[in-house]
């Protein structure tokens, strides 16, 4: 075996999800397996179900299913939506773009507000589309929050605000996959009706679990729309959960991590967690101003505290500098996805993480952008280091060109 394939200390995973895997966690999962009907199972159920509650900032109900984040999309558009209803959805990235393509395929009609990939949602757009609505015709507005593949968080309270302005009736379905656990979300205070969510970004565990927190409006939508659902439906999950259970066999040992993981947000308390990704997302954009390079973002009050998505030079491919960088580094970047494949990357600085880590993946970029012979400017990890000192403010990303 060659130097060149003998790999030493941990490798650095900084893609914006799945996100590395405290120890505790991963300790919490490592369980022998119990009887999902009996006693110390619903103790946990119960567990679970209540603490979900508190990170979504609820009181209504938390439905967990044995899933991605795919399912979890489309148990939100069954449990609400009739094939042949018309919806209003905002191209804000790939993901928006997923969910489009899930919904129509549900046989939803989607009205898709076109964007560039570099803004968030326009509320302002949002309500004077529901004003012209007179026959209130769209059932929902689905949004992503944390646009998972650009880097550019929605104004959700913005956008219920949008909709209680046109006195439009349409259900708010958000997806904040990427969003949760990380960057401040209020479920009950911003009046969604259904958040979708997953557990492998800020919740800090591996891929497996999908999530839908739910309002009355929504419970009740879904008592008379006509979709067809078996594994998905909201009820048969609520009616197990009164006894700690599912309506199928739940994915056990992942509700042990999810336990842990809940324990250790509510332990950091929530409000420092959002406030530690907003000073990691600064200090990234300082290094990326640093550096000369242009944040796919374009929009400061829409800046990802979770991820920093950067744009290449012209004439340099993303996907061969994230390739040089894991080969020469051992460091995992996220890639473009869609139809910026090959133009960005991706910088994850979400979850289970810490000032060195945030250092060694910028100094790991600084360092694989010199083999990549990719044009930049030095110094982008001692700005970053000002900013975690206190020594400098949150420096913007370089004006991008649109």
């Amino acid at each position: 075996m060659s130097n060149a394939s003998v790999r030493t200390g941990r490798h650095f995973l900084q893609i914006p999800g799945p996100t590395n895997v405290p120890d505790r966690v991963l300790r919490a999962m490592d369980m022998p397996t119990i009887d999902h009907r009996g006693p110390e199972f619903a103790q946990l159920g119960f567990d679970v179900i209540e603490g979900s509650k508190k990170i979504f900032k609820t009181r209504n109900p938390v439905i967990i299913y044995p899933s991605s984040g795919t399912g979890a999309w489309e148990a939100a558009i069954v449990n609400t939506l009739s094939p042949g209803d018309k919806v209003l959805m905002v191209e804000t990235g790939q993901f928006a773009t997923l969910w489009r393509a899930l919904a129509e395929r549900m046989k939803i009609e989607v009205e898709f507000v076109p964007g560039d990939w570099r803004r968030g949602v326009n509320p302002e757009d949002i309500e004077a589309r529901l004003l012209k609505d007179k026959q209130h015709s769209f059932k929902a507005v689905m949004v992503v929050h944390s646009e998972t593949s650009t880097g550019v968080v929605s104004r959700i309270h913005e956008v219920r605000k949008a909709i209680d302005n046109a006195r439009h009736p349409a259900l708010l379905m958000v997806d904040s996959i990427s969003g949760l656990g990380a960057i401040e979300y209020d479920h009950d205070g911003w009046g969604v009706d259904v958040t979708v969510c997953c557990s492998q970004k800020g919740l800090m565990l591996p891929p497996g679990l999908g999530f839908n927190a739910i309002s009355d409006k929504a419970l009740a939508a879904s008592k008379s729309n006509s979709s067809i659902r078996s594994y998905w439906d909201w009820h048969e999950v609520l009616n197990a959960n009164k006894t700690g259970s599912w309506s199928y066999t739940p994915a056990t040992n992942l509700l042990y991590g999810l336990k842990e993981a809940v324990a250790m947000l509510l332990e950091e308390g929530l409000d420092n967690v959002f406030a530690r990704h907003k000073r990691y997302s600064a200090a990234t954009r300082a290094a990326v101003a640093a550096w000369g390079l242009e944040n796919l973002c374009q929009d400061p009050r829409e800046y990802s505290p979770i991820l920093t998505a950067v744009v290449m030079p012209e004439g340099h491919d993303a996907d061969q500098f994230r390739k040089v960088t894991l080969e020469n580094f051992d460091m995992s970047l996220g890639s473009g996805l869609g139809k910026i494949k090959g133009k960005v990357f991706r910088i994850g600085h979400i979850g289970h993480f810490n000032d060195l880590m945030l250092m060694g993946t910028l100094s790991g970029v600084e360092m694989a952008l010199t083999v990549a012979k990719v044009p930049h400017n030095k110094g982008g990890v001692l700005a970053a280091m000002d900013v975690l000192t206190g020594r400098a403010g949150a420096a913007p990303a370089k004006a991008a060109v649109a």
